[in-house]
């Protein structure tokens, strides 16, 4: 009797992805600063295509780091002028994650 099984209720469709191409550069602003200092959060631009356990899994390789929690947001691109051209940035995802506090990441 052959017995099927059934795929796990949240697996990704997509391609299978590097780390590298699934986090795509560090933000780097006053809030960024301060998460990192205060909270040993820092902030990413990613894929938007990815999943909360493939970002943790391109950090943890990317820095050798541990991770506790990824927190991600949705960002709309804003409205923007060229001359007499209304136009449109990209919208794009961002991702802020949490370190164990025995680690940290230096991006200077």
């Amino acid at each position: 009797m052959v017995t099927l099984r059934r795929p796990p209720k949240y697996e990704r469709s997509g391609p299978v992805l590097d780390p590298y191409q699934v986090v795509i550069r560090p933000l780097i602003t006053e809030k960024a600063t301060h998460l990192s200092e205060r909270h040993n959060a820092y902030t990413f631009e990613v894929n938007p295509l990815v999943t909360k356990t493939e970002i943790k899994a391109a950090v943890e390789t990317l820095f050798n780091v541990k991770v506790l929690d990824v927190r991600t947001q949705n960002r709309r691109g804003k409205m923007r002028r060229y001359r007499l051209k209304l136009g449109r940035m990209r919208n794009w995802k961002k991702a802020i994650v949490s370190l164990h506090e025995e680690y940290r990441i230096d991006f200077y």
